[in-house]
């Protein structure tokens, strides 16, 4: 157990319980029963760190809006299956391929919600399950929006699945970024041999890449042709599920991002 870190977020909810009245440091130090010298380390850290502020004038503190944009966060996260739902069935109808919603856990994806393709071959998977996030489609197209050092610190080793798996870090950082410049991001083979996808990310009102949308399906019929027809319908269900959830931003589906 990391002491420090829970003194650091017991220090933190007690000035957060406070709202926006900025607290002493003793009256801190008081409630929280630490010394006044270790309480106003503490504050020192979280003003480092964003999550807290120094009133100049008095020297008391309060949390910033950056504990709102991580409780927001949150709360889209939880939101986007209700959001995704419609688009995820249109796409479903459309395609005729499994449609999986997935968001970033660490350096895996978790499936969220998906529809099952009505054909009699498709790909497997279920609802709570996990992948390794560099491995298919939905997880390296959020690895790739998500913000600077997710990658570095997340994905310390990459483990080979299959002989079309991403196995160092030069070659990830390439296609992240090429799914950047593209939008969406192609799964051939590197989690399951025979499988493949493509999807595309989710936005919400923060700008933030919450979820991904996406299509699997063997890859008999997830050919490089297919899937690059595929992709413009994916790229428009991320789209319209983004605008769902708020965000107002540039997309590639709209040719602005």
């Amino acid at each position: 157990m990391d002491k420090t870190l829970l003194k650091g977020l017991m220090v933190l909810e007690a000035v957060a319980e406070q709202g926006t009245e900025p607290i002493t440091i003793q009256a801190l130090a008081d409630r929280v029963g630490l010394t006044k010298s270790n309480t106003h380390r503490t504050l020192q850290t979280l003003a480092h760190a964003g999550y807290a502020a120094r009133d100049e004038a008095t020297g008391n503190y309060r949390t910033t809006l950056k504990l709102f944009e991580l409780g927001a966060r949150q709360l889209a996260g939880l939101d986007v299956r209700r959001f995704a739902g419609p688009f995820m069935r249109a796409l479903a109808a459309q395609s005729e391929e499994t449609v999986h919603l997935s968001t970033l856990d660490g350096d895996s994806v978790l499936y969220i919600d998906k529809i099952d393709s009505p054909q009699p071959v498709r790909a497997y998977s279920a609802i709570g399950g996990r992948a390794p996030a560099w491995c298919v489609a939905t997880g390296k197209v959020l690895l790739a929006f998500q913000p600077d050092g997710y990658v570095e610190r997340h994905l310390t080793a990459l483990a080979s699945h299959t002989d079309a798996t991403i196995g160092d870090a030069d070659a990830l950082a390439a296609e992240l970024a090429r799914i950047r410049r593209s939008g969406y991001a192609i799964n051939r083979g590197e989690w399951r041999e025979t499988v493949g996808g493509v999807a595309a990310p989710i936005f919400d009102g923060l700008g933030a890449a919450v979820a991904a949308i996406g299509l699997s399906g063997p890859l008999e019929r997830f050919g490089p042709k297919r899937m690059k027809a595929l992709a413009p319908d994916v790229l428009r269900a991320g789209r319209e599920i983004s605008r769902a959830m708020g965000y107002r931003g540039p997309y590639h589906d709209d040719g602005n991002r």
